[in-house]
């Protein structure tokens, strides 16, 4: 498959469009697929309004946003993990390990108690989970020998991420235990159960954002995988290049934090499984990353809202399966990561 990676590319949209359509018939609210049809042509034309106005509500008000939502995240962890794999040459870092998602959990809940509006969480996300990256980019460097550089580096992340989620622990000591600590607690577990379609568009723009100068820089992800001296000979700036990829990556996942919750696993399972698929030529593995990201994601929350009565967290949803396929990818990947 990896010698035709733009068919397989074209397969994975198809697959999440696919997927996209059959979620609009999951949820607790039952809908046939004319009821689906029939509210989706009423309300993007504006007939036959009250035949359809309750399936119109349900869909237009929960499904679609949450649809919407769960793909945007699903796509952004994996393209984040995608690209921190990359620009650090290392296969065991993802926004979780390196502490990025533990840094923006605390942006978000710093926000949340101090009543900051929607725009204030991301920022607040953004500049805590910025931080935490670059503080465990500078503790590995400085510890870090070629021997055991990947070890430290995941090691310093742990660090980091528990430090930050101490202050989150923290945050919910002091938190009012009648408005601000549910809102905290729910939302550390990961759920999509309040999107609604103002979330969409407080996602759509930091995604964009984040995403574009990823696609516009993705060869010279490649010529990183060479070496840092091979990237100077070339003429690329790797330390503009890497602060490039860490800021856009890294507000990203603040914005799916900030309307999510801690959702794990998927920016380090998803990227591995995308190379399996593709290769390690990132034109084509960040394309495939985001289209695997918001399908998987996308599954995971319908799982998570039809399967029971009462809904599942995102959070242990995706750490029950990613967990698993994780050893399984180790066991499979033979040839090396990059292979």
């Amino acid at each position: 498959m990896k010698s035709h990676p733009w068919g397989v590319t074209t397969l994975l949209a198809a697959v999440l469009v696919a997927t996209a359509f059959l979620s609009l018939l999951l949820g607790r609210y039952p809908m046939s697929l004319s009821e689906v049809l029939g509210a989706l042509s009423s309300g993007f034309t504006g007939s036959e309004r009250d035949a359809h106005s309750a399936a119109e509500t349900v869909l237009f008000n929960v499904r679609l946003p949450r649809i919407i939502v769960a793909t945007f995240v699903g796509a952004a962890l994996a393209a984040s993990g995608a690209a921190y794999q990359g620009i650090f040459k290392n296969p065991m870092v993802s926004p979780d390990l390196l502490g990025a998602s533990a840094g923006a959990s605390f942006g978000v809940a710093l926000g949340i108690m101090l009543g900051f509006p929607m725009i204030g969480i991301q920022l607040a996300a953004f500049a805590t989970g910025l931080l935490a990256v670059g503080i465990t980019v500078a503790i590995s460097a400085r510890l870090a020998r070629d021997q055991d550089s990947i070890l430290v580096m995941v090691l310093s992340g742990i660090v980091v991420g528990s430090i930050f989620m101490s202050f989150v622990t923290l945050i919910k000591s002091v938190a009012d235990p009648y408005s601000k600590l549910p809102a905290i607690t729910f939302w550390l577990m990961g759920s999509l159960s309040g999107v609604t379609s103002a979330d969409v568009g407080l996602l759509v723009l930091p995604m964009v954002i984040g995403i574009v100068p990823l696609f516009l820089l993705r060869w010279r992800m490649n010529v990183l995988s060479l070496g840092d001296e091979e990237a100077l000979a070339l003429g690329i700036n790797t330390t503009r290049l890497r602060l490039i990829v860490v800021a856009s990556s890294t507000l990203m996942i603040a914005a799916s934090v900030s309307v999510s919750g801690v959702v794990g696993w998927v920016g380090l399972v998803i990227p591995h499984f995308a190379r399996l698929l593709v290769g390690p030529d990132y034109r084509a593995l960040l394309p495939a990353s985001l289209l695997i990201g918001g399908t998987y994601l996308l599954l995971v929350d319908d799982v998570a809202r039809s399967a029971t009565a009462t809904e599942i967290p995102l959070g242990v949803l995706t750490s029950l399966i990613g967990a698993p396929f994780f050893v399984y990818l180790l066991a499979r990947v033979k040839r090396g990561w990059w292979a």
